[in-house]
């Protein structure tokens, strides 16, 4: 019985230790991408793709401007990453602008 006792309490101790351990900030970047994008289905592609990929949290697509505004988790993904997903399908990123 002690044992169990024991046992119990190390794991409310190791418990309690994980939940106050502090947790990293995410920084959350945003990144515009001009494309060749030129109609909705291509825009459509899009938006069935990159909100897939990791620590992405917000995709828009605007076709008349032809830009892909992202907005992804630093620590997960990144603009190279980001524009090899945009190549996978067949979509060209002509520049890129990260917005602070």
């Amino acid at each position: 019985m002690k044992k169990i006792i024991t046992l119990l309490v190390a794991l409310v101790a190791v418990a309690g230790i994980a939940v106050a351990a502090p947790k990293a900030e995410k920084k959350i970047a945003t990144v515009v991408f001009t494309t060749d994008l030129d109609c909705h289905h291509c825009a459509q592609k899009v938006l069935n793709t990159i909100p897939y990929e990791k620590g992405i949290k917000d995709v828009q697509v605007d076709v008349p401007t032809k830009t892909v505004t992202v907005k992804y988790d630093e620590a997960k993904n990144s603009v190279e990453s980001l524009t090899k997903a945009f190549e996978s399908i067949k979509v060209k990123v002509i520049k890129t602008k990260k917005v602070e």
